[in-house]
């Protein structure tokens, strides 16, 4: 200071003052530290406040920042804390401060090197600003640092502004009060002295001005985008934060009307707060020319991004169609809840289309009612389709909004108004009335329909009448009759579930009278009204109850108080009611039903859960009639479907498991002959339960699919019980952490309501051994057993049982297993001793030694010991002794004809059955059918070769076709057809047509139905057939598609998936999409998929490239795509790609794109078709790679998922697959890695896939290395990306806040 004095003694000015100031630091050497200096600014500013507070102090200030002596954050922070309190006292310093301010906070010369000093100075701000009293912030960093300074002093200037114009400013807790009042103050003693009245009004006037001022340095400051970017980073990465600036801001909005009355300038307080929120949109916007800007200028306007998603495209909502599509195909059941997946796609679909509620809403609701028209008539076969058609459209979707709604309604509305959500989804069924076409109901649900028309035509003349409530309507008016369509289900759906009201049923055009009723008539009274003013449950009323679904939740409770509460016969009857229409046709009510199903299964448990005590034996026994009602009706139709598509299957397993453990314990009767024609027994009961609980998961899985896994994997999630049980576990882990948020607004609490405790295999020693005994039988041969084990005497005795017609013929069980490897022999029983030829042993026995008696019958069979018509008897009189034995016949088999070790035996009618002139018909027909889907496949068996199968499978056929189509045998009818079309797919040999044939014989009204079947089977073996089908999809989807901009213009659709699949029988031509969704599950080499469906992707960017690239004179244009309009297309052709990719194989395939095929794409040399393809073609195939990538990614993993169920399944790999993608990005832009590509589709490529993940998925970034992003970013920038590599670091995490501060600064 002796210097400074010396100096401004001698009247230097402020200029040569700072250099003396600098050289007299230099001339202190080392002591004095770097520059800025850290200790000077202390000292200056001690001096300048306000003991040497003078004109010329305040210029050698400015002038040491301007020299870089001084580091402005530095000085501007030690001068805040001192300056604003004694604005008052001191105008003349805080106008000083605001000049020094509005010069340096947005300056260009506020960077630093690393290092001890900028790590003093950065500890000596925070010091200054109490950033770790006011704001909990104890962080070290200078990034930090910097931008909590920029929150501080933006709050500081908010609440001086405030309380000049004389409102309460806010403050955090515990903060003390910092701002003047007027009056003197010590500080002020040496400074003024002896103020005039003039002074005193110069000084208010100063005040006032100052006040002017400090608003337009908040504006110039809130308008700066470096200001701008260091406030987004406090929001994107501190939100607790950032909350003080958002309670100014509520202040200032609430005084904005008092604000621009008293400043002059008030206008800008408008501009303030538009330019402080504009920081809390984290959409990434950018310019029109970004996407495709290599092409030069767009030309007419209009932001492209909006052609390329807006919501008016119906090809941004094919996934939609898809997804249904895949969902009701009830040959797998899913272990994740539709109505999750649906809400989750829904909403991803709607940000990444950037379209409205009602839009999405609308594409929603046209797709399912797609879904229903596309088998409005289904083929006649064992699977009954339209039902889970239905449920879709008029439960699940319903269901998956309200939860949609519950989000919205939980973030909460401003008075009456509705929010956007809600307002969405009223108008999206409002435009449903146009779309007569899609709103034609199938035959089997007019009748409801119509009910519901009229329903809603007595409201709307009760209402016109004046008849305000509705419980005094007469619902069966006779002469109130209305036309009804699949609209006024949907809307009855919706009102059942409180989406909307009853003022729906006056929207105009709702409501059509209809004089006369073609083919249909109102409903008579329904049975369930007798049954709730207490008529008996005796036979006509339960028939008539499992024929008519209820209609409301308290009809349900009372069936199932009786069902849990009632006599045993009660019970029964209450449980077979449940299980009938309610549970298949109940849609209004139908999430009920089916928790109370997966309830009463569990209900039957005993307290204590046991299975091996007495009591708890004798408990289950009591049971067992209910229980067998209730397994044999969830095993029909589509029931156990509809309970997967609930996302019940990980419940229902649980459910089974102790009643197998159980009823698998118990011995039957020594009198016990045949389970399936007698009554319900300990055996009958077991079979139903433990095939039931087959059919939830893939439980012979065979041994190619071990090899096939890779990868740490396996190729399905949805394979083994351990599987369903970790995702059981993880529900009830979600559901006890967070039970009181949690089914409070759409009563879906009896479907998603779990026991409380975690269930493992050990807890069922019994089921667990046979488990690991068909794992071990599927992956490996049967090794020898010792004479005096048990399991071989039980086969012995499982043999003599079997073989007891076929020993009065001489043959007998120690003839058959004498060349059995499994060594089973022994002595045969008498025939006459027929007690001793059925083994009484509980089921779990019998089913361990079953394996090894049909290895036996097998090799006798093969060594001519065994006639094939004896095997296939001994194999009936196994199953109709023990139905659960189905399950090892299957396994068992599946297995050996996978290992194809058994030689072909010819199906010529005289020891096999023969297919006869059926097999080339069938052969035919499927070729037809393929070829109209654009596949050739050959002649599996041409004229004159007679038809063979692997021994283990013609004895599977023949077996097969013995059973007759009764209903109380359809429980095993469903294990029987799923095992044949498995064990065909599984197999090299061509099998499926022989069956198809067989069986076409055995049901000929089954035709259609076989044929479809059989249609299917070529695609798990023929790589071929499968890239054609590919190409059939891309080709019939956009080829198609329309040109205009109508949601439901939807010729793109129906070509891929078909109008109609069936119309009096199969519809011809075959839609390619829809046999692609029948097929996808036995694609086994994902690799293959994913490369074929990748470069079907670029080859149809590369054609609608040329299509732009119109090479006629330039006046011809008339053949020329539009650049925008190949650009949306290669949209579409992403879009696609990605959906059908997901469905193909999910999270595995979809890792697989991101970190081998696309990488090994781009690194590969160009194929010669696409060398040399231009400017355009290579950004436009770049562009559509980016898009599929990212569109499978978020499709799979969205944005940020919060149900358990959901991250099991779908999140685990995100993490790592995206980490590994941005690394292999990251070494190709640092020049690590060499490129394949033409250089204009990688820069297209990155450019594109780091603009929609920033847009659209910022959290993703959160997981990548910094030193990644910072590589990516570099990239960018050297590409004149300067906007999306700071978009892309500003999102990087709390790891980038200091990149982007020094990137900025």
């Amino acid at each position: 200071m002796a210097a400074v004095k010396a100096s401004e003694a001698r009247g230097d000015p402020p200029l040569l003052r700072a250099v003396e100031l600098s050289r007299v630091i230099a001339g202190e050497g080392a002591g004095a530290g770097p520059l800025p200096s850290a200790d000077l600014a202390g000292i200056l500013v001690s001096n300048l406040c306000f003991a040497h507070n003078s004109p010329s102090l305040w210029k050698l200030l400015g002038q040491a920042v301007a020299s870089r002596l001084l580091c402005p954050l530095h000085v501007l922070a030690l001068l805040t804390p001192r300056v604003l309190p004694q604005r008052r006292a001191q105008p003349e310093a805080y106008r000083l401060y605001l000049e020094l301010l509005k010069c340096h906070v947005t300056s260009s010369l506020l960077s630093m090197e690393a290092g001890p000093n900028r790590d003093k100075i950065g500890k000596s701000i925070a010091e200054a600003l109490q950033l770790s009293k006011v704001y909990g912030f104890s962080g070290t960093e200078f990034g930090h640092v910097v931008i909590m300074f920029v929150l501080a002093v933006v709050n500081k200037l908010i609440d001086s502004i405030l309380e000049d114009c004389g409102f309460p400013s806010v403050m955090a807790e515990g903060q003390e009060s910092v701002y003047a009042t007027d009056g003197p103050q010590p500080m002020d003693l040496d400074v003024k002295r002896g103020s005039t009245e003039n002074q005193n009004e110069h000084r208010e006037q100063l005040r006032r001005k100052n006040t002017l001022m400090a608003l337009d340095v908040l504006h110039m400051m809130a308008a700066d985008r470096k200001i701008q970017s260091f406030l987004r980073l406090i929001f994107l990465n501190m939100p607790e934060k950032f909350s003080s600036l958002r309670q100014r801001l509520s202040s200032i909005e609430a005084h904005k009307v008092s604000l621009e009355t008293l400043l002059p300038s008030g206008h800008k307080i408008n501009d303030l707060l538009i330019n402080i929120r504009r920081v809390c949109k984290t959409d990434y916007q950018p310019n029109n020319k970004r996407i495709l800007g290599v092409l030069g200028n767009m030309g007419s306007g209009g932001s492209l991004l909006g052609q390329l998603t807006g919501a008016g495209r119906p090809a941004c909502w094919i996934i939609f169609d898809i997804y249904v599509e895949n969902a009701i195909d009830g040959r797998h059941l899913s272990l994740i809840s539709a109505i999750g997946i649906i809400k989750e796609m829904t909403k991803t679909m709607q940000v990444l289309n950037e379209a409205s509620w009602q839009e999405t809403f609308k594409a929603l609701w046209i797709s399912a009612l797609r879904l229903v028209q596309r088998a409005r008539e289904p083929l006649e076969g064992p699977i009954p389709h339209l039902d889970a058609r239905l449920c879709m459209l008029l439960s699940l979707i319903p269901l998956a909004v309200a939860e949609i709604l519950q989000e919205s309604d939980m973030l909460g509305a401003e008075g009456n108004k509705i929010l956007p959500q809600r307002q969405g989804l009223i108008s999206s069924l409002q435009d449903l009335i146009q779309y007569s076409g899609l709103l034609v109901p199938p035959s089997s649900v007019v009748n409801a329909a119509n009910a519901a028309a009229s329903k809603a035509a007595i409201f709307k003349a009760n209402y016109k009448t004046g008849v305000g409530n509705s419980s005094l309507m007469d619902q069966t008016d006779s002469s109130m009759k209305a036309a009804g369509n699949m609209l006024h289900l949907i809307i009855e759906a919706c009102i059942s579930r409180k989406l909307i009201d009853t003022s729906a049923y006056l929207w105009p055009g709702y409501v059509v009278p209809s004089g006369t009723l073609k083919d249909t008539a109102l409903p008579q009274e329904s049975p369930w009204l007798n049954f709730m003013k207490g008529s008996r449950l005796s036979g006509p009323l339960i028939d008539a109850l499992v024929a008519t679904p209820a209609s409301s939740v308290a009809e349900l409770d009372k069936l199932y108080s009786i069902a849990t509460n009632g006599s045993e016969e009660e019970k029964t009857a209450a449980a077979k009611i449940l299980c009938g229409a309610s549970l298949v046709r109940g849609w209004n009510i139908q999430e009920h039903v089916v928790g109370m199903v997966v309830k009463l299964l569990s209900a039957s448990l005993p307290s204590d859960s046991s299975t091996s005590t007495p009591g708890s034996m004798s408990h289950y026994l009591a049971h067992m009639s209910t229980l067998n009602e209730i397994l044999l009706g969830v095993s029909y139709g589509d029931a156990i479907h509809i309970l997967s598509l609930y996302g019940m299957v990980p419940d229902v397993a649980v459910a089974l498991m102790p009643l197998c453990e159980a009823f698998g314990s118990i011995a039957p009767p020594p009198n016990h002959k045949s389970t399936i024609l007698g009554k319900t027994s300990v055996y009958s009961v077991f079979s139903c339960a433990f095939l039931c609980l087959l059919r939830l998961w893939k439980f012979y899985r065979p041994p190619q699919e071990y090899c096939l896994a890779g990868r740490g994997g396996s190729v399905k999630l949805e394979l083994t019980l351990d599987y369903l049980l970790l995702m059981r576990n993880n529900r009830i882990e979600f559901s006890n952490s967070s039970a009181p948020n949690r089914d409070s607004y759409n009563n879906m609490g009896s479907v998603n309501e779990v026991p409380a405790q975690p269930i493992y295999i050990d807890s069922f020693p019994k089921l667990r051994a046979w488990y690991f005994q068909n794992q071990a039988c599927i992956a490996s041969t049967l090794s020898g057993f010792c004479n005096k084990n048990p399991v071989h005497q039980v086969a012995n005795k499982i043999l003599n049982m079997i073989c007891r017609k076929m020993n009065k013929s001489g043959v007998s069980s120690s003839n058959l297993s004498s060349t059995s490897s499994s060594s089973v022999s022994g002595s045969s029983v008498s025939a006459s001793d027929d007690s001793c030829q059925r083994p009484a042993v509980p089921a779990w026995e019998f089913l361990e030694a079953v394996p090894f008696v049909l290895e036996a019958v097998l090799t006798a069979c093969a060594h001519g010991r065994l006639s094939s018509r004896d095997l296939t008897t001994s194999l009936r009189d196994l199953v109709d002794f023990l139905p659960a034995s189905l399950a090892a016949i299957v396994s068992y088999f599946s297995a050996e004809i996978t290992r194809g070790i058994w030689k072909p035996v010819p199906m010529n009618g005289i020891e096999w059955p023969s297919p006869g002139a059926s097999l080339h018909s069938i052969e035919a027909e499927v070729k037809e059918i393929l070829a109209s889907a654009g596949v050739q496949i050959n002649s599996c068996y041409p004229r004159g070769v007679p038809p063979m199968l692997p021994l283990p499978m013609a004895a599977l056929v023949s077996l097969t076709i013995t059973f007759k189509l009764d209903r109380s045998l359809e429980y095993i009818q469903r294990v029987i057809g799923q095992a044949l079309q498995n064990c065909a797919g599984g197999s090299s040999w061509p099998s499926m047509p022989i069956i198809g044939a067989l069986w076409t014989q055995k049901v000929r009204r089954w035709h259609d139905f076989i044929v479809l079947s059989c249609m299917l089977c070529p695609f798990g073996r023929d790589k071929d057939a499968v890239a054609q089908l590919i190409q059939s999809c891309f080709l019939s989807f956009l080829q198609s598609s329309p040109s205009g901009s109508d949601i439901i213009a939807n010729r793109g659709v129906g070509a891929l998936l078909g109008d109609s699949i069936t119309d009096q029988g199969l519809r011809l031509p075959m839609a390619p999409g829809f046999i692609y969704l029948r097929t996808c599950r036995t694609f086994h080499d994902t690799y293959f998929i994913s490369e074929v469906i990748l470069k079907q992707v670029i080859e149809w960017a590369h054609k609608l490239a040329n299509g732009w690239s119109f090479n006629g004179p330039p006046q011809l244009k008339s053949g020329r795509t539009p650049l925008s309009c190949a650009a949306s297309m290669a949209h579409q052709v992403a879009l696609l790609g990605g959906g059908l990719l997901c469905i193909a194989g999910g999270p595995l395939v979809v890792q697989v794109l991101y970190e081998e095929t696309l990488p090994t794409l781009l690194l590969s040399a160009r194929e010669q078709s696409l060398k040399d393809p231009g400017p355009v073609s290579s950004t436009l195939q770049g562009y559509a790679m980016a898009n599929m990538l990212f569109y499978s990614g978020s499709l799979l993993w969205g944005a940020d998922r919060t149900d358990p169920v959901m991250k099991l399944s779908f999140l685990l790999r995100r993490p790592r697959v995206v980490r590994n993608h941005m690394d292999f990005i990251a070494g190709v832009l640092d020049g690590h890695i060499l490129l394949g590509c033409d250089l204009g589709t990688w820069k297209a490529y990155v450019s594109q896939f780091m603009f929609l993940v920033v847009k659209f998925v910022p959290s993703w970034l959160r997981d990548i290395k910094l030193e990644t992003l910072k590589k990516i970013a570099a990239g960018l920038r050297s590409w004149h990306e300067h906007d999306l590599a700071l978009s892309l670091l500003e999102r990087g995490g709390p790891q980038a806040i200091s990149v982007v501060v020094e990137t900025l600064l």
